[in-house]
């Protein structure tokens, strides 16, 4: 298996062609988004065994959104019951990916944990509120940049691993080294791609909130409503949507993709 190595426009590339593709189908990926993040939702509530859970399946649903976007780009009608289908045929090796990732999350904040004794880590994994003292020393910023670091491996192995695993049929492993290599043959792309993010889903909707609250400052909670909402549905399915426009512009070898997923 090769990677292709994009230029820095490439990033930009996949948001634009994700919303093109979201489009094709907009209430269906919206559906199967929502129904990610609500799974991973009803998961995490329950008590004790709850987030592992979560952290376990995570990689089968997104597998299976993202098959859902694979097959409107070959112009199929996807079914809903594709959504649990990669989990269906391949729990061991996504539910693997999920555990090596949660397990390494663990041990990056407990290793940032030595910085601001451990509030960073408290506040992820128990939801407590931030030490105040660790906010005025600026020891939780500098946890959360060393966290930071430690997650960037991870982040990397694991972008691309569970639909190398559910489509090219890869071990575990060696799908966690592809994905590896693809994102650092294409860091200027992903760098392009992240900062398309920030741009798209942060400063652009933090100016437009600006001048209409300072044009409209007494509708202020209803014009973050009217801003919020509709950008939560359009930029959500369009991520996942450029998740899958990644994939097939750096992995090309479509002939071994499998077409029983």
């Amino acid at each position: 298996m090769q990677a292709l190595t994009l230029p820095a426009s490439g990033g930009w590339q996949w948001l634009v062609r994700g919303y093109a593709l979201f489009r094709r189908q907009p209430a269906l990926i919206g559906l199967l988004v929502m129904s990610y993040w609500m799974s991973l939702i009803l998961f995490n509530v329950l008590p004790i065994i709850g987030p592992l859970l979560a952290s376990l399946v995570m990689p089968g649903l997104s597998v299976g959104v993202m098959t859902a976007c694979r097959q409107v780009d070959r112009q199929q009608l996807p079914a809903l019951g594709v959504f649990f289908l990669p989990l269906q045929e391949h729990p061991r090796p996504l539910m693997a990916l999920g555990a090596i990732y949660l397990v390494y999350t663990l041990v990056a904040l407990a290793v940032a944990g030595l910085v601001d004794d451990g509030a960073l880590l408290r506040a992820v994994t128990a939801g407590k509120p931030m030490d105040p003292e660790a906010l005025e020393e600026g020891n939780l910023l500098l946890a959360a940049q060393v966290l930071l670091l430690l997650m960037a491996p991870i982040l990397m192995a694991y972008w691309y691993a569970p639909v190398l695993v559910a489509w090219h049929r890869l071990p575990v492993p060696k799908a966690l080294f592809f994905s590896f290599i693809a994102c650092l043959r294409n860091w200027r792309a992903f760098l392009v791609y992240g900062l398309g993010l920030v741009a798209v889903g942060a400063i652009l909707p933090g100016a437009v909130l600006g001048l209409l609250g300072g044009l409209f400052p007494g509708a202020a909670g209803l014009i973050t409503s009217l801003v919020t909402l509709p950008l939560l549905l359009v930029l959500a399915p369009t991520v996942f949507a450029s998740f899958y426009i990644s994939y097939r512009d750096v992995f090309v070898a479509r002939e071994h993709v499998s077409e029983h997923v």
